[in-house]
């Protein structure tokens, strides 16, 4: 593929050095800084092909595409994609940063799950207070857990819980060996003492834990949602911890990000962090890899991996 400025290669706009490294690596890419204030240049306007999308909102790079005529492909750092479905334009594709974030976010829903387990938040209060209190725990052994979610996460997530001794199911939009489909999982969703929502945001998937889905919930069960805000009905969640029933432990909500007075916050049965599941050290230098690896694909006049927003 080559530039008509006769340049041999692809010219990929990219936010910042760390990517323009990274990109370097690979004889066909070549990797240009946008301009000033993030503004693409003249040259950069007639021959960019690809526009990396960084970590900031969506709306600032779908208000470039406009002055980028060339640009035949956006590739993302991160995993979800559910804010550029029907917003791009035509000819433009979208492949995103999968299998750069799974590790992370299974590491969070193991540390979440182990200390809502062995109660870590009543001994932190018990510290506040100067008490000596001892209680009783549980343990993950034993625990029949199903992730809905057979993609990158829910691997990831199944691959660090069985070695705890949990009983792990694999939920996917289709039966195959080792992965349940969602009809199988509604035999047995009664069953699990764990469910964790690992799905990608989407009309198929919005609402996944309804009124309906939780309340075929056991007592006691505890939802954990990795995924996205819009997979859990938030007021019918509420209804069920605010009972007593189950418990949620949550990284993503909606709406996103939480208004200081909404009712999730203080309430009952609920754990809160703010999307930060996946972001740990080396997330940049992550996404970056997964990133040249699939615009490196493109520039060879192959289908990224990870394209999932095809060119309409």
């Amino acid at each position: 593929m080559t530039d008509s400025d006769g340049d041999a290669g692809v010219c990929v706009l990219v936010p910042d050095e760390q990517g323009a490294a990274a990109l370097a690596a690979y004889p066909l890419l070549r990797p240009q800084l946008l301009g000033p204030g993030g503004e693409p240049t003249a040259g950069q306007r007639d021959h960019a092909v690809v526009l990396v999308h960084g970590f900031h909102p969506v709306e600032r790079t779908l208000a470039l595409l406009p002055r980028l005529p060339r640009v035949r492909l956006v590739q993302t750092l991160n995993a979800g994609y559910d804010g550029w479905i029907g917003r791009l334009p035509p000819g433009v594709g979208l492949s995103n940063a999968r299998g750069a974030h799974g590790a992370a976010v299974a590491e969070w829903v193991v540390a979440v799950l182990l200390a809502h387990h062995r109660e870590l938040a009543f001994f932190a209060e018990a510290q506040r207070r100067r008490r000596w209190e001892r209680r009783t725990g549980r343990s993950l052994a034993g625990s029949r857990v199903a992730v809905l979610g057979a993609g990158d996460i829910g691997r990831h997530v199944a691959g660090l819980l069985r070695p705890f001794g949990c009983e792990v199911t694999l939920v996917g939009r289709r039966a195959r060996a080792g992965v349940l489909s969602a009809a199988g999982f509604a035999a047995v969703a009664a069953e699990q003492d764990v469910v964790v929502l690992a799905l990608p945001a989407g009309p198929d998937t919005d609402r996944t834990a309804d009124a309906r889905f939780l309340a075929g919930l056991r007592d006691g069960a505890v939802l954990v949602n990795a995924g996205r805000g819009t997979l859990v009905d938030t007021d019918a969640l509420l209804r069920e911890t605010g009972g007593g029933r189950l418990h949620a432990i949550l990284d993503v909500t909606d709406p996103e990000p939480l208004p200081p007075d909404h009712p999730l916050w203080d309430a009952p049965n609920v754990t809160l962090t703010p999307h930060v599941a996946g972001v740990t050290e080396g997330i940049s230098a992550r996404a970056w890899a997964v990133a040249a690896a699939q615009i490196d694909l493109f520039a060879h006049g192959r289908r990224p991996d990870n394209l999932v927003i095809d060119p309409t």
